[in-house]
């Protein structure tokens, strides 16, 4: 679904990032995988060891600033001829009550949560814009929709991801490129893996499927995004939460 075509996973070291790059490699596009730091990224790089060489990288730009960002990209674009997809991936949670709270804190989660986004989705668009075509897909949550009990930035910071979304896919639309976003449920990444199974049971009897999704159904649904499978769909936020009730 993807061949020929390059992507840029950020947050692509682990979890839905990285079942995300796997996607895109097993679906024939070429992916740079961006991480927060140089070890994760060689990690990960040497965990896509039976893919070929040449259709991975690894880097790790600062995602909210600029000019990291544009010579990552450059990078890219250098290395692989084109950017045709973008996922912005990479996020920070938070669960402390407003009364713990730290102004502090609440920055740190918009910077990367928010700011990185605008930062990267504006350094992607203007390579797409000069190509004529592109995918933006941005990693939202279902707290997007329905809020949560503690830790306020992360949702905030989501609510403000799908506004972004909608947003941009209105504005960059008529430059053939398409801003979708993912609102995944309870997923089995490396936090809820560490629950103890009562704690998972508990978290799933209310989802309608009675289980936590996995990081490859969250990817299947952005590789459908970015794939021109989904061409005539931009502004969507498509959850991929098992119908979960809050």
């Amino acid at each position: 679904m993807l061949k020929g075509m390059v992507a840029v996973v950020t947050g692509g070291t682990r979890g839905i990032g990285f079942a995300t790059v796997k996607a895109f490699l097993d679906h024939g596009a070429k992916v740079a995988v961006f991480g927060s730091r140089q070890e994760t990224v060689d990690k990960a790089l040497e965990n896509l060891k039976d893919y070929p060489a040449d259709a991975v990288m690894g880097l790790c730009p600062a995602l909210n600033n600029p000019e990291e960002v544009k010579k990552a990209f450059d990078e890219v674009t250098a290395e692989f001829g084109s950017l045709d997809i973008l996922v912005n991936n990479a996020g920070i949670s938070a669960r402390e009550s407003l009364f713990d709270y730290k102004p502090e804190d609440f920055e740190n989660i918009m910077n990367l949560n928010v700011n990185a986004v605008f930062v990267c989705s504006q350094a992607a668009a203007r390579i797409m814009k000069d190509q004529g075509k592109g995918s933006i897909v941005n990693v939202s949550s279902m707290v997007s929709i329905y809020g949560q009990a503690a830790g306020c930035g992360y949702p905030t910071s989501k609510f403000a991801v799908n506004g972004l979304t909608k947003s941009l896919a209105r504005e960059l639309g008529p430059h053939n490129i398409r801003v979708n976003a993912v609102a995944p449920g309870v997923t089995n990444t490396d936090m809820v893996a560490a629950l103890p199974k009562e704690m998972v049971e508990r978290i799933s009897a209310p989802i309608p499927l009675r289980r936590v999704g996995e990081p490859e159904e969250v990817a299947n649904a952005i590789v459908f995004l970015a794939s021109d499978m989904a061409s005539y769909v931009t502004g969507t936020i498509l959850s991929v939460d098992g119908a979960t009730q809050v």
